[in-house]
């Protein structure tokens, strides 16, 4: 079976690692010339928006999902009228669009943030009167990574268009800045025939807006808490007629659960999946859009993954470490960007954060970010 992927980046990577042992051929849409998946996967180069390149790449293809959400929604529905899209283009349409995702989580009556869309600067004033100060200022599409978002602390005009620069301008939405605890996320899973799996909740830390490091299973989460995630995420998934890997991050507040964003995809907090779950996130995902069973999502012990950002570490004293394994993804080294990971797995939270300890004073300094990812 041939499966196309929207995007060539390290997730059509992974996908291609985790789908080649079911018997599953790849193929690729990406415009870069050397994308980290044409290593393992036929490359087609062109832009999302060129229909010659979308058509060479649809041809003779079984099935085909995307790696991430700023796929334009015209190529997604294009080749929803040639072939099975997963996750299907309304997915996509719900979930690229900061605005159109909390109004549809709004409908579902699952809590999001307090928020106002503007599309003007001159607007910002009004809306910081109503979702108050601190505040967020997003633009509606085209964020990631803490891209195209500014904290608002203050209500004064030097403070507002410094952020409106900062975001680059454009449709925005301001979002009350909620005072978690921590951030979790949670990956569900769920088949062509309904059957859905989903992985436990998973606690996050960011610096400068990018995935520092991950704690599976997240430490100190009661069972009405998970039971929570479960439902938002049933409720999700079923209102979308959803096919494939689904993550939903969250705030924990006041021993609640508030939506920050979904992602109709893989996603980089369940990368400890690989070898921390009996299937990992990608395997199921494929499992889910040519429709085979899903696999287990049990945990295998307790995992940490650490992100490796703008430097590689010396993969000698990494793998040297009892049960840790490094992926690295192609990509040449800068500043800033995401060359790939390290996942350390132990049978207990003590023995990890030991391990955590050890392998953070091996990682470099970009990488190292703020806030501890050691099990608590």
């Amino acid at each position: 079976m041939l499966v196309g992927v929207l995007g060539g980046g390290q997730l059509a990577r992974m996908l291609a690692l985790a789908g080649y042992p079911l018997g599953l051929r790849f193929r690729v849409l990406d415009p870069a010339e050397r994308p980290p998946a044409a290593e393992l996967a036929a490359h087609v180069c062109g832009r999302y928006e060129d229909p010659d390149a979308v058509a060479r790449f649809a041809a003779d293809l079984d099935v085909c999902t995307y790696e991430f959400e700023n796929v334009p929604v015209e190529t997604a529905s294009l080749i929803e009228r040639q072939l099975p899209l997963y996750p299907s283009g309304t997915a996509l349409a719900h979930t690229q669009d900061r605005l159109a995702e909390r109004q549809f989580l709004c409908g579902l009556g699952i809590p999001v943030a307090r928020f106002v869309a503007i599309d003007r600067l001159e607007e910002l004033p009004d809306a910081l009167s109503i979702v108050g100060t601190p505040a967020v200022l997003k633009r509606r599409r085209l964020g990631y990574d803490g891209r195209g978002q500014a904290i608002v602390r203050s209500r004064g005009d030097a403070a507002q268009a410094r952020a409106w620069r900062t975001i680059g301008g454009g449709p925005a939405i301001v979002e009350e800045l909620v005072p978690f605890r921590r951030e979790l996320s949670l990956i569900a899973v769920r088949g062509r025939t309904g059957e859905t799996r989903c992985y436990p909740l998973v606690e996050n830390h960011h610096h400068d807006g990018m995935l520092r490091s991950s704690v599976a299973p997240a430490p100190d989460v009661s069972s009405r808490l998970d039971t929570e995630a479960r439902a938002h995420a049933d409720r999700i998934l079923g209102a979308l007629g959803y096919v494939g890997a689904l993550t939903i991050e969250f705030f924990e507040h006041d021993d609640r659960l508030v939506v920050n964003e979904i992602a109709p995809r893989v996603h980089n907090s369940g990368h400890w999946t690989i070898e921390g779950a009996e299937t990992s996130q990608f395997e199921n995902h494929l499992r889910a859009i040519v429709g085979l069973p899903l696999g287990s999502t049990a945990p295998i012990g307790c995992t940490a993954l650490v992100n490796v950002i703008g430097s590689t570490p010396d993969p000698t004293a990494i793998l040297c470490l009892p049960d840790t394994h490094l992926h690295l993804y192609g990509k040449t080294p800068r500043q800033g960007r995401k060359l790939g990971h390290v996942t350390a797995r132990a049978p207990d939270a003590s023995t990890l954060a030991a391990r955590l300890a050890h392998l953070r004073r091996l990682m470099p300094g970009d990488t190292k970010g703020h806030g501890s990812c050691e099990a608590r």
